[in-house]
């Protein structure tokens, strides 16, 4: 987002991509000129959990008690430690790598960012080796489609 001032009654213009979307206060001026200098505002958090299929139903439940009500479920491969498994299928040995696993992607505001990893971790941990990991990101910009509301507003 680029915001420029425009002297048509001492109003200031926010430009997104090149055109105009909306009039802007002077307040909201100086927060947006900020955003554009690197400066987070309404920051947003995307949050990615790795875990074992089995504990999917037990961490959306968990996430949904905290309140979220959008996530992404991926079903991915991969491993770890964990370095895969051996089994046996009609008497031959076979080393299975890439083990299954499930992803979930939720993108919250950054002051929910916390309660969601600490549901997550509390849900999915079974204290084995394979349980899975957190990744934590900084979005730098949300946007939602249909309403171009941007940043914490587009999320929640």
């Amino acid at each position: 987002m680029r915001v420029r001032f425009r002297d048509l009654r001492g109003r200031f213009v926010a430009y997104f991509g090149g055109r105009k979307t909306r009039w802007v206060s002077r307040d909201e001026y100086h927060l947006l000129a900020l955003y554009d200098a690197g400066f987070s505002v309404g920051a947003v958090k995307k949050i990615e959990a790795i875990i074992k299929p089995f504990k999917t139903e037990a961490v959306k439940d968990a996430l949904t008690g905290v309140g979220i009500e959008g996530m992404t479920l991926s079903e991915v491969r991969g491993f770890g430690r964990q370095k895969g498994h051996s089994e046996i299928y009609r008497g031959s040995e076979y080393t299975v790598d890439f083990l299954p696993k499930v992803k979930f992607e939720i993108v919250v505001p950054d002051d929910v960012a916390q309660r969601v990893v600490e549901a997550i971790l509390q849900s999915a941990k079974t204290g084995k080796i394979g349980d899975g990991k957190v990744f934590v990101t900084e979005v730098q910009e949300a946007i939602r489609i249909r309403t171009d509301e941007q940043g914490a507003e587009a999320v929640s």
